[in-house]
């Protein structure tokens, strides 16, 4: 399965470039991440819960970075095995560019499963790569960008005060 992508982040090339290397972010940008622990430079360890269509599995794997030209573009590669349900690979070439807005983040993936994630078809297993790229981008902007409204996020109430909160996490870091 291989698609490809892109979106505009109203941050600086390199604040994205730092978000994406922060192990902080990766977890909280990769669905279902329960535990990632490791560097960069010597890769992650992962622990990630998923459902894919009537099949639920606890994934264990590693998340490395490579070919890493700083700050405009890198590899993300992911390998999981999720016991009886199978295994998960897969990478993602990303490139950064400065745009006017901000930086424009370009990424092709390509995933594969095996076991009985392999026999839900295709059509399941596409949508569901699909699924997963685009919430871990969608993810990775929210936690640089911080919410859409910035200003409505302190009147906000309830989950949505949290929810602004959360939000934008990584640029104040980086920033502040």
């Amino acid at each position: 399965m291989e698609m490809s992508d892109s979106r505009v982040i109203k941050a600086p090339r390199e604040v994205v470039w730092a978000a994406i290397l922060s192990p902080e972010v990766l977890k909280a940008c990769v669905p279902g991440c329960t535990e990632l622990t490791g560097t960069p430079e010597e890769g992650y360890q992962a622990t990630v819960v998923q459902k894919v269509g009537p099949v639920k599995a606890t994934f264990k794997g590693t998340v490395t970075l490579s070919n890493m030209n700083e700050p405009e573009s890198l590899t993300l590669s992911g390998e999981g095995k999720g016991g009886a349900a199978g295994f998960a690979k897969g990478g993602a070439d990303v490139s950064f560019k400065e745009v006017e807005e901000g930086t424009e983040l370009t990424y092709a993936v390509d995933a594969k499963v095996g076991g009985k994630l392999a026999q839900l078809g295709s059509r399941i297993i596409d949508g569901f790569a699909k699924k997963m790229a685009d919430q871990f981008f969608t993810n990775l902007q929210d936690a640089v960008e911080g919410p859409a409204d910035a200003d409505a996020a302190p009147e906000a109430e309830g989950e949505a005060a949290e929810e602004g909160k959360k939000k934008g996490w990584f640029k104040r870091m980086v920033s502040g």
